[in-house]
């Protein structure tokens, strides 16, 4: 099948998967289509198995993995996601909780990536770099999940804000530290010596500064020279196909420059919803610039929803895994409360939390197909399918039970008032 044809394809299941949610089990759009297109991918399974020689497993399997999903993600679909998210965070809420966003952004994933990492290497086994890679693959909170469900929630805007910042900048941090983590574990391990451990961790030091601090500042540079062009100009269709050039083209100069894309994308949507809609849009631009991209976020969000329901024939299952499975989630969910309580008992000094910050950020904190990608993208070893399995059901637990129970949580917490930055 050619691009265009899976495109369709993928379009055609979206809308139907969408149309079965909505007639009978009434959950929010993504959810539903996700668990729709898992129970279809069940059943198809469950045919094969009474009806062999029909062959419909494999002839989907044969679908299934003719869409990269980690390129799809990786190299396609995240920047247009992650700029749409950032375009619709507003800088003057993010300002005000910007140590929170920062700390659970940088200490907080390094917290959890270490705490999955040496506690997955303690209970299975794993080479403990390898082990550090996988708590790297599960640490971020995938933003396209988690601003789906706080739409759901109604949380206080502190709050909402708190959790969509971090969720935007912490997943390209993480992205950064599993590129570094995979070099160490899978390429540095023909150095010898302690020159050689020297050189490759500073080798990855290097890499973290170029990807990170670099996506960072790319992403600022093309939105202030985008934002210097659209304040120009009076042209709504104009304007609106510059911020998709942004985004597009922004995201793939910074694969070749060899920077954070998803920071690229995130700064760049935070400068244009910020600065370029304020100063340098008209009211019926602001307008339909901002339509046009809540409707790119929910065409994608659904389609990458369809596509992690429709991946389980991607994964090879193994009960031989359902105890790794169990560990890696119930590690999952501590790494995230250490990610989440640790930075807050640092600020807590010099700043009032309500009491419902903790555990809505920690069972908030959904896992989503950025962690899929990750996980597909690993180098063939005998790890991996143990890696993908346990990934994948972390992820499906997370949006599935995670992301239908933090709504009626955040109600029975209580709508705790606005507390002074």
């Amino acid at each position: 099948m050619n691009i265009l044809q899976i495109a369709s394809l993928l379009i055609v299941m979206a809308a139907v998967f969408g149309v079965i949610n909505y007639f009978f089990l009434k959950l929010p759009q993504a959810i539903g289509i996700l668990i729709v297109a898992l129970a279809a991918s069940f059943v198809a399974m469950g045919i094969d198995l009474a009806y062999p020689a029909l062959g419909i497993a494999d002839t989907l399997r044969g679908v299934v993995l003719g869409i990269d999903f980690s390129d799809a993600l990786l190299d396609g679909m995240l920047g247009l996601l992650l700029f749409a998210g950032a375009l619709h965070v507003k800088l003057d809420e993010l300002r005000a909780q910007a140590w929170v966003v920062l700390l659970m952004a940088t200490i907080g994933v390094g917290l959890s990536v270490a705490v999955v990492g040496f506690g997955f290497s303690f209970m299975t086994g794993m080479p403990l770099l390898i082990a550090l890679v996988f708590g790297a693959i599960v640490s971020p909170t995938d933003p396209v999940a988690v601003l789906g469900v706080l739409r759901e929630a109604n949380l206080r805007k502190s709050l909402e804000t708190q959790i969509a910042g971090e969720s935007l900048f912490n997943d390209g941090v993480a992205y950064v530290v599993f590129l570094v983590l995979v070099g160490l574990a899978f390429t540095g391990g023909d150095s010898h010596g302690t020159h050689g451990e020297e050189s490759a961790l500073m080798g990855a030091a290097t890499l973290f500064v170029q990807e990170a601090f670099g996506g960072a500042l790319l992403g600022g540079i093309l939105g202030w020279l985008t934002f210097r062009v659209m304040r120009r100009i009076d042209d709504y269709t104009l304007e609106v196909l510059i911020t998709l050039a942004l985004a597009f083209g922004g995201y793939e100069l910074a694969i070749w420059l060899h920077v954070s894309a998803p920071i690229m994308a995130v700064v760049a949507g935070l400068m244009i919803g910020h600065v370029g809609m304020k100063y340098g849009m008209s009211e019926v631009t602001r307008d339909y610039v901002d339509a046009f991209w809540k409707l790119v976020d929910e065409i994608l969000n659904a389609v990458l929803f369809l596509l992690i329901g429709i991946e389980v024939f991607a994964v090879a299952f193994d009960m031989t895994y359902a105890s790794a499975g169990l560990y890696g989630l119930a590690l999952a969910l501590l790494a995230r409360l250490a990610a989440v309580s640790i930075p807050i008992m640092i600020l807590r000094p010099f700043r009032d939390f309500g009491s419902d910050v903790i555990p809505i950020m920690t069972w908030g904190g959904l896992k989503g197909g950025i962690s899929v990608a990750l996980a597909l993208s690993l180098p063939d070893s005998e790890w991996k399918p143990m890696i993908l399995t346990v990934t994948y059901a972390i992820v499906v637990f997370s949006i599935i039970v995670q992301g239908l129970t933090i709504a009626p949580l955040a109600k029975k917490l209580g709508r705790e008032p606005e507390l002074p930055g």
